[in-house]
């Protein structure tokens, strides 16, 4: 079944008010859109759009819960559930968020950013699947061949794709939660002392593995280019590594709750984040976003304001729906198969039961969701309305007396 939501005004504790619903926008001017698209617009984006419009609506249907005394009505709209829709990407965020923080070791973690050159964007816009997949693999691998080779310790890795940069421009990169130690032969934790990094070897080992899969993708003809032959492939690689290939490291984070504080939560979301959009009006959508080229007194990054009419907006922002079964999270290391290690080397149990749509709907307005104001009892569920083309179906769950003056009725589990 789909997440469930009250369908009230929206309120999140987790980052202010959110004055603006993507969804408006692209029901404003969508379909105007799609008469005369800037670029093409592939089967995965229709579905995003079509899934966000109709995220908390009728059109996925309604759980009907009644007050036992009064029979007081609380109607609660199903979720779209989709990547590209920022409310279920954020709801989906902190669940995973509350679910990996029991799953990590017990140690340091540090964020790490693996950046792919711009000068390589044209080719990873033409082989999404096959250089992202190709992206995820290598950053993970370079940093687990240099903890293995320098400190002989099975690191833990959690890697989540980002195609976008601030201001929504291809920006190709990975974030990475990375144990600062790791499981020895012995199979005990050993956490790393110091935070040294070898950014020279790790940029290197990086670039090495990348382009030498890059090279087998071309001799095997798996990639899709323009270039001659391989002695012209080559010569753009050799370009390519005239400027640095990026690697970031922040220092070690404590805990991984302090990690999933500070990167979980905001790594693996939507593109957009709803809570930046400034202004609405007509065709002109704007949101923030933050310049990193230009800095304050204290060196943090100039918050600036981005305008954009309808058109160029669609078409920025929908190159970032992700591609159907493509993994945006990937876990590497001894976090891709835990289940050989003993459940004490971990700092939680998997348990996230309390990270509901109840919890989360509290969590954004302070009351309990099932709880009727008059009689100070909870609700309880009655039935489900399903709107279809022709007709509005209603729906009861195994075990619950049906209403017999409906129109349709079916067992659901």
């Amino acid at each position: 079944m789909c997440e469930c939501a009250i369908h009230t005004p929206e309120k999140h504790n987790w980052f202010g008010e959110r004055k603006f619903r993507l969804a408006t926008f692209f029901g404003l001017w969508w379909d105007e859109y799609c008469r005369n698209p800037k670029h093409f617009i592939q089967p995965e984006q229709y579905k995003a759009v079509k899934d966000m419009r109709a995220c908390r609506t009728a059109a996925l249907g309604i759980d009907i819960y009644s007050c036992p005394q009064c029979g007081d009505i609380t109607e609660v709209y199903h979720n779209c559930k989709n990547r590209f829709c920022p409310t279920c990407s954020w709801n989906d965020t902190v669940r995973w968020a509350e679910k990996v923080k029991g799953n990590m070791l017990n140690i340091p973690h540090r964020h790490v950013v693996f950046t792919i050159p711009h000068q390589l964007n044209f080719l990873i816009i033409r082989n999404k699947f096959l250089l992202l997949n190709t992206l995820m693999q290598t950053s993970a691998e370079a940093l687990k061949d240099w903890i293995n080779y320098k400190y002989d310790l099975q690191p833990g890795i959690i890697s989540v794709l980002h195609t976008f940069g601030e201001q929504k421009e291809n920006h190709f990169h990975t974030h990475m939660i990375l144990s600062w130690g790791g499981v020895d032969k012995n199979r005990t934790v050993q956490q790393i002392k110091g935070k040294y990094v070898n950014y020279d070897y790790l940029k290197s080992k990086f670039r090495g593995i990348f382009e030498k899969r890059l090279i087998e993708f071309f001799d095997s003809g798996s990639l899709d280019h323009d270039f001659r032959d391989i002695i012209e492939f080559k010569k753009f690689i050799k370009h390519v590594n005239e400027k640095n290939w990026i690697i970031h490291l922040e220092d070690p984070m404590e805990t991984p709750a302090d990690v999933i504080r500070y990167i979980g939560r905001y790594s693996k979301r939507a593109c957009l984040s709803e809570y930046k959009i400034t202004q609405m009006e007509g065709e002109i959508i704007a949101f923030r976003y933050k310049d990193y080229k230009n800095k304050d007194i204290n060196g943090k990054p100039i918050e600036k304001e981005m305008v954009l009419n309808y058109r160029d907006f669609f078409a920025l922002l929908l190159q970032h729906v992700p591609l159907p079964r493509f993994r945006l999270v990937r876990y590497y290391g001894i976090y891709s198969n835990r289940g050989h290690l003993s459940k004490e080397l971990f700092s939680g149990s998997d348990n996230c039961a309390t990270v509901n749509w109840k919890a989360m709907h509290k969590s954004e307005t302070g009351q309990e969701p099932l709880l009727c104001p008059k009689c100070n009892v909870s609700k309880i569920y009655s039935h489900s309305i399903a709107q279809s083309k022709c007709e509005k179906n209603i729906y009861y769950r195994l075990g619950l007396k049906p209403d017999p003056n409906a129109t349709f009725f079916q067992k659901v589990a």
